[in-house]
């Protein structure tokens, strides 16, 4: 008995690297793929572990490539310096992707953006007030987790804007893909 190769996890897979690659492309702090990359992982992958490991793999692969090459260790090395919230929130927006689009629309796929991008700024922003995470350390007073949040807001809107692009661009091939072969359609194996 022959195994069928699953051409549709490939492709998936082809397009999460490709899209976590594209962080080394100079952009606006923040305006990347990867709140993108996670929804598509989230909405896509029938295996929920694929949906997370893939993402998250091409997270930390392109992170080992920016922290080596482009800083050259000086934020750390493999990881920054409070990854774990990085990471921590990519994982809850590949849940959002599995949670909030399991039929792809226009109006699920922009309303997952927005809230994973309000989850990363909450989130992250809140490990960069408490632990300091290689930035101008903020007051652990209120006056200090309101500047720390203030202060992010312009990141937040890249965030933003970086996912809704990506996130049409993923979305949006993998889609047109499908209706043109339709064996990238759900598979059962």
């Amino acid at each position: 008995m022959t195994k069928k190769i699953n051409l549709r996890f490939y492709v998936l897979l082809a397009m999460v690297i490709i899209a976590g690659l594209s962080r080394l492309i100079v952009h606006l702090p923040n305006f990347t793929p990867i709140g993108a990359m996670a929804l598509f992982g989230g909405a896509y992958f029938a295996d929920k572990l694929k949906a997370y490991f893939m993402p998250l793999l091409s997270l930390f692969l392109s992170d080992m490539i920016i922290q080596g090459i482009v800083y050259q260790g000086q934020y750390g090395f493999p990881l920054y310096e409070g990854w774990y919230w990085v990471y921590g929130t990519f994982a809850l927006i590949v849940l959002f992707g599995t949670v909030m689009i399991k039929k792809i629309t226009v109006a699920n796929v922009l309303l997952a953006c927005i809230v994973a991008a309000l989850a990363h700024w909450i989130i992250t922003d809140f490990g960069v007030w408490y632990s300091g995470c290689n930035v101008a350390v903020y007051t652990k007073d209120f006056n200090g987790f309101v500047l720390c949040y203030t202060m992010a807001i312009p990141y937040l809107m890249n965030f933003l804007m970086g996912t809704v692009f990506y996130a049409g661009i993923l979305f949006g091939a993998f889609e047109l893909a499908q209706r043109q072969f339709p064996h990238l359609a759900k598979q059962q194996y």
